[in-house]
């Protein structure tokens, strides 16, 4: 409301209107929504070979811990909002899950259908969807038809099928990396490897030759200190010596649960943003972990560069709905606003 004053007032004149078109969209502007870690609430199979000591002590912490925080229901409310807000591309970066069970991505595949258009949807995994050992398999086949390239990325990546998946959303390259696999006990690491690193080396500079707007996606925070080392990504180093090398215009991720920005000086002379966002489905505030939210990248060239304008919008009280929470741009002279409900990381 307001930033289309003519548009506002002949849609409070006439509703149908607004109902049957929506808000007016700027051509000039390419947005990009993501949410993460929505940790679905786990959806039990009784078949004793899924049952390890990995999992059974997962499903004690979330009856003791989560059962009460990470709800089905403001999953999908956010979900629905994500929906009317009319991103160009959505974001799902990992965690859908808790313990890595057949039945969990099914039940993830409903949520995941409520984005409506496949093609719009972006997603990797996280540490709990890729669980236990054989999670890896199960997890990539049961939500393959999301798991995929499309004919230019194809291109990119010279043909070669799997991760990183590239996209190309109007001036956007969006280039998704799977940093998850099977964990020991008590652990939460990830790891992108050697094969990733070189493919996206590859598509960076490819990508910066076309004059592209590079968005990096990866669960695991990717910067040295991000994390603890346990649930670390273990080649964080080469990742971030990487980014430093090639550059890029956006790298998003989850996993740690709360909202992060650190900026990243490249070679090139221009600082890239990292940032991270909350978990999507938290009904109540938890130790350092805000209320659900989601972000919205707004992505308008700019010259030779891009400008960035950031909105999070979630839930304000646990009671409430989903409103705006946070809009400000993307500059390494602007500091993260933190939202009046939740709180911000900062890594030094």
């Amino acid at each position: 409301a307001g930033k289309y004053p003519l548009w506002d007032k002949t849609a409070r004149l006439c509703p149908v209107l607004w109902l049957r078109t929506g808000p007016m969209r700027d051509a000039n502007v390419t947005t990009l929504a993501q949410i993460s870690d929505v940790h679905l609430p786990p959806v039990l199979s009784f078949r004793p070979w899924l049952w390890n000591t990995k999992r059974i002590l997962g499903l004690i912490n979330w009856l003791r811990n989560r059962r009460k925080l990470h709800l089905r229901s403001v999953a999908a409310l956010l979900a629905d909002d994500i929906v009317a807000q009319e991103p160009d591309q959505i974001a799902v970066t990992g965690d859908l899950a808790c313990l890595g069970l057949p039945t969990e991505f099914q039940s993830a595949l409903t949520w995941l259908s409520r984005f409506e258009d496949k093609d719009r949807v972006s997603l990797i995994p996280g540490n709990h969807d890729i669980y236990t050992t054989g999670c890896d398999t199960a997890c990539l086949n049961a939500w393959g038809e999301y798991f995929y390239s499309d004919a230019w990325g194809l291109e990119m990546r010279g043909q070669e099928q799997g991760f990183p998946l590239v996209r190309r959303v109007g001036p956007l390259a969006i280039i998704a990396l799977n940093s998850s696999f099977p964990t020991r006990l008590f652990r939460a690491y990830g790891r992108v490897g050697e094969r990733q690193l070189l493919a996206l080396s590859e598509v960076l500079d490819k990508t910066a030759r076309e004059g592209l707007i590079r968005v990096v996606l990866i669960h695991h925070p990717p910067l040295v200190g991000q994390a603890p080392r346990r649930r670390a990504l273990m080649d964080c180093e080469e990742m971030e010596s990487l980014l430093i090398e090639k550059g890029a215009e956006l790298v998003v991720h989850g996993h740690n649960h709360r909202d992060s920005l650190r900026w990243v000086s490249t070679k090139a002379g221009r600082d890239l943003p990292v940032v991270g966002v909350a978990t999507g489905s938290a009904g109540r505030e938890h130790r350092y972990e805000p209320l659900a939210r989601y972000n919205l990248y707004r992505f308008t060239k700019s010259g030779d560069g891009v400008e960035i304008e950031l909105v999070t919008r979630g839930l304000r009280s646990a009671a409430g709905g989903v409103v705006e929470l946070r809009r400000q741009p993307l500059r390494p002279d602007v500091a993260l606003d933190v939202p009046a409900a939740g709180t911000v990381m900062r890594v030094p």
